[in-house]
């Protein structure tokens, strides 16, 4: 049976790039729901959803038994709040949407109710009662709870009269009471401030009593987060949670109450939001596709949502027919997929496509993948709104020539993005990234050289035995005296000078030893018209070592694999096939620094495909001390949608490598990288020291 979302009556006069209208998310809405609702058997049942993993998914069933009771309330909150995301939006046009036999605002009237009701066997927990379940002894301690109370607060706001207004008073102060305690209660020095923040909003313009000191505390520390250029950090990390969190949730802190009680932080929330809509379309690819990176991916396209939360502001800046051509491509990226669900159960899988177990953390549950029900919030703006009434546009894309390239470089957040009008692709480069020596999870999340938007991030594959290590898009270093393997966890940036991008990697870094004595490497790397440029230099303390960089993961569903070469330089070249039969082609090209160029075959790895292929280059470092040797390991990684053979030039553009030093080893000095179309590039790491940012 197929599971696959497919839209009726698309519009490509209105919609030229999706064909996506306002009835088409309507329809992409009550299709997400209706994979929820099969598995719901009565009005009484709570949305507790099959679970496809539960090695890493909680509940844990090893936990102790207070801890899994709060985990089994936890997922039940979960599976309510987070599909009351997209069910409260169709509530607006239609009060008696039905989805399965069941009439949604019926039966989100009654188990929001009963999850909030103290004594009821169905509720998720109070505040207190959490506290008391969790022992007590921990001041400090949050729950799950709080993040999911949010999305209901939102939800019964949009929707009020088809659920809140239908509550007698008693019953609405039940929910406040509820609300009250999680609102004030102690939460997650982060993103998780803004759940306390619009709880404390729905109460107030609901005539419920707050601590508006409370209020005041979680602005300013949210406020405090902002890196700038439209980004703010969440705990150490720059990821989507800026987005879907902060760029969202600040917008209707916003209209509930900062416009009118705190003028300042809401002028600064939109000031900020603003600024974001200056860059952040070009995050996404010319089909509107998300990049997968960061934590919790599988909230999928819900990185779009502050797209349209911009335009409930009272000056937006966002185009409206960009915004809804953006969302409506991210949408279809995901639930248009066949294996983007679950086989023959209608919810989405635990992954970026299909499943993906290293893509997951331990915080999730199955109803998790439902935060991407944030983007449906734009069916609150009137049909009338120029978001569903203003022509598709593409941004950037349309104004971009064949071969050319528009890079983005944001200090603030340390982001690097760059749109190639040759694939259409969007490559994100990322800086002051920290990660624990062991952390290989946050490494594929945070650390990789580059992420792709149609190459997603692949694991590690397994070693053979007596094989280097090699990772996609990351530089492994195998010690030749017996110290293991060693890997990146922290970069450094340096920023952009003249069309290069300069970053500093450390290999096992810890605060325990001097940098002086861990393995580093500089990055320098520039954009090509079909992919990145690398000349990147070796800061070894010992050797010998290994060294191996491997490309992006190709997903391999029948590939035919070419060699070639010209000079001293290397070509690898893969055609094939993606899991849904789209056509796919990547080469490695490797000049200097490089002893040969590989290949390592791989399962279960890769987020679009079972099996999957990396190409990989690798080098020796043998000699301790000594400058004939070379130090700059130059590679470039290209990529088509197609098997249209790359020109000899495309694999080979370089025609002259200038080295300062007179071994010609790159070993200090600028090097300068002449091309055959009459282009120079030149690499200068000597400013790097002074400008390292983390």
């Amino acid at each position: 049976m197929e599971q696959a979302f497919h839209f009726s009556n698309p519009d490509y006069v209105l919609s030229p790039y999706t064909g996506m209208t306002r009835e088409g998310w309507i329809e992409a809405g009550r299709h997400l729901l209706s994979g929820v609702f099969r598995h719901i058997k009565s009005f009484e049942d709570p949305i507790v959803l099959p679970r496809s993993e539960t090695k890493i998914t909680y509940p844990h069933p090893d936990s102790p038994a207070n801890l899994h009771e709060a985990e089994c309330r936890a997922e039940r909150f979960e599976g309510l709040a987070r599909t009351f995301l997209i069910a409260a939006p169709l509530l607006i046009d239609d009060p008696d949407c039905t989805v399965c036999g069941f009439r949604l605002a019926d039966y989100y009237r009654k188990q929001i109710l009963r999850a909030f009701s103290p004594d009821d066997p169905l509720c998720v927990g109070t505040y207190g009662q959490l506290k008391e379940m969790a022992g007590g002894d921990d001041p400090f301690r949050a729950f799950q709870q709080t993040v999911e109370t949010c999305p209901i607060s939102i939800g019964l706001h949009i929707c009020r009269e088809s659920i809140w207004e239908r509550y007698s008073k008693e019953e609405r102060d039940t929910i406040a009471a509820f609300l009250s305690g999680f609102a004030h209660g102690n939460t997650v020095p982060q993103n998780w401030r803004f759940f306390n923040l619009l709880d404390l909003a729905f109460l107030y313009m609901n005539g419920y009593p707050i601590d508006e000191e409370v209020m005041a505390d979680h602005v300013s520390s949210l406020l405090s987060f902002y890196a700038e250029d439209g980004w703010y950090r969440d705990g150490h990390s720059f990821d989507y949670y800026s987005s879907w969190a902060f760029q969202v949730y600040a917008p209707i802190w916003n209209n509930w109450y900062g416009y009118e009680h705190m003028p300042e932080a809401a002028r600064l929330f939109e000031e900020r939001s603003n600024r974001l809509m200056e860059t952040y379309p070009d995050f996404f690819d010319e089909d509107g596709h998300t990049n997968m990176w960061g934590r919790s991916g599988l909230y999928r396209f819900a990185a779009a949502c502050p797209l349209d939360a911009n335009l409930s502001l009272k000056h937006p800046s966002i185009k409206p027919g960009l915004a809804r051509r953006i969302m409506s491509g991210s949408l279809l990226q995901f639930l248009s997929r066949e294996d983007f669900y679950v086989p023959g159960q209608g919810i989405p899988a635990m992954g970026f496509y299909g499943p993906f177990a290293p893509l997951i953390q331990g915080y999730s549950c199955a109803a998790s993948p439902y935060w991407m029900g944030k983007p449906f919030l734009c069916l609150a703006l009137p049909k009338e709104h120029p978001f569903w009434t203003a022509k598709e546009e593409n941004g950037s894309w349309e104004r971009l020539k064949d071969r050319e390239v528009k890079e983005t470089t944001l200090d603030g957040p340390a982001l690097s993005f760059s749109n190639h009008k040759a694939n259409g692709s969007t490559i994100l480069r990322t800086g002051k990234v920290v990660k624990n020596c062991g952390d290989r999870h946050g490494m594929w999340n945070y650390g990789k050289l580059s992420y792709h938007s149609k190459y997603p991030w692949e694991s590690a594959p397994a070693v053979p035995a007596d094989e280097s290590a090699v990772e996609s898009q990351q530089y492994v270093l195998t010690d030749g005296n017996g110290g293991g393997e060693e890997l990146a966890n922290v970069t450094f940036w340096s920023g952009e000078r003249d069309g290069v991008l300069y970053r500093r990697q450390f290999f096992n870094y810890t605060l325990s030893r001097d940098t002086f004595w861990m393995q580093a490497m500089n990055l320098a790397d520039f954009p090509m018209p079909f992919g990145l440029m690398r000349a990147d230099f070796l800061r070894l303390y010992r050797r010998p070592v290994t060294v191996t960089l491997g490309s992006y993961g190709f997903p391999d569903n029948g590939t035919e694999i070419l060699e070639k070469s010209e000079s001293s330089a290397k070509a690898l070249i893969l055609k094939g096939f993606d899991s849904q039969g789209r056509k796919k082609q990547l080469a490695m090209t490797v000049y200097d620094g490089w002893d040969e160029l590989l290949l390592r075959k791989s399962s279960g790895t890769n987020p679009d495909s079972e099996h999957s292929l990396i190409v990989y280059a690798r080098a020796l470092k043998a000699k301790q001390y000594g400058g004939a040797e070379r130090c700059l390991l130059i590679s470039q990684t290209l990529t088509r949608e197609s098997h249209e053979d790359f020109s000899g030039e495309e694999l080979f553009p370089i025609r002259e490598i200038l080295y300062s030093d007179p071994c010609a080893a790159g070993s200090f000095g600028p090097i300068t990288l002449r091309f055959k179309d009459g282009r120079e590039k030149r690499v200068d790491f000597s400013g790097i020291e002074a400008r390292l940012l983390l």
